[in-house]
């Protein structure tokens, strides 16, 4: 039985980010997860093109792109590239290995951890995503968790109708495709696959594979998306 594969162009618009490079050679769309150390290593130059309000503290391996504006009392760890024309809010924690797209918003008390943003991502509201790939215009609403490492600390599994696959990984969030919402407190378990355009209901733990215009009100609750 042959493995399914998660490819990237199923899930994101690879024009949507000038880190298209990253998906060179990718099968699996999750294997971008542990390339983003290396590829930030060879290739981020630090600059600030953007506009730093207050007091903040930013590390030496940071890009900021044209227009961006960094709120007081942000803290951007690094590695890290933001493009352009983002918005990031008081309070935000951007840790190490981090590539944000343009016109992302990242807001108050949001954590980021190892993961690609395509262009015009929203995480506004008190938000942790960890190991992740969220496509472009994923939206994620107040109190949202992307959950990136099971309580046993084994390797992250994807499950489908025909086969358990593991990823390899440990530590592995998400992949949400272009212009996916999920409802406030929603949790998205680790290995969470989301397809384009799906939508999660506010309060949802969400555990698999939810497939392309699809909405989630519940893990035994899938319907097709129609608007």
């Amino acid at each position: 039985m042959s493995t399914p594969v998660f490819a990237p162009a199923d899930f994101f618009d690879l024009k949507q980010t000038d880190h298209a490079a990253i998906f060179h050679g990718v099968i699996q769309a999750w294997e971008v997860v542990p390339k983003l150390k290396s590829y930030l290593e060879e290739n981020l130059v630090p600059a600030n093109l953007g506009r730093v309000l207050g007091e903040s503290e930013i590390g030496k391996n940071v890009f900021i792109g044209k227009d961006t504006v960094i709120e007081p009392g942000v803290y951007i760890k690094g590695p890290a590239w933001i493009g352009p024309d983002c918005e990031i809010r008081h309070g935000a924690y951007i840790r190490e290995n981090v590539i944000i797209g343009a016109g992302s918003v990242i807001g108050n008390s949001v954590e980021i951890k190892n993961s690609f943003l395509f262009n015009e991502c929203q995480a506004a509201h008190f938000n942790y995503v960890g190991d992740s790939v969220l496509g472009k215009q994923v939206h994620l609403a107040a109190g949202v968790i992307v959950s990136n490492l099971k309580l046993t600390g084994d390797f992250i599994t994807v499950r489908t109708k025909e086969k358990i696959v593991s990823t390899g990984l440990r530590k592995f969030g998400a992949l949400i495709g272009d212009n996916t919402e999920i409802g406030c407190n929603a949790v998205l378990n680790p290995g969470s696959i989301l397809g384009r355009r799906s939508l999660v209901y506010p309060g949802v733990i969400w555990r698999g594979i939810l497939p392309a215009n699809a909405i989630a009100k519940g893990v035994e609750s899938v319907h097709k998306r129609v608007n």
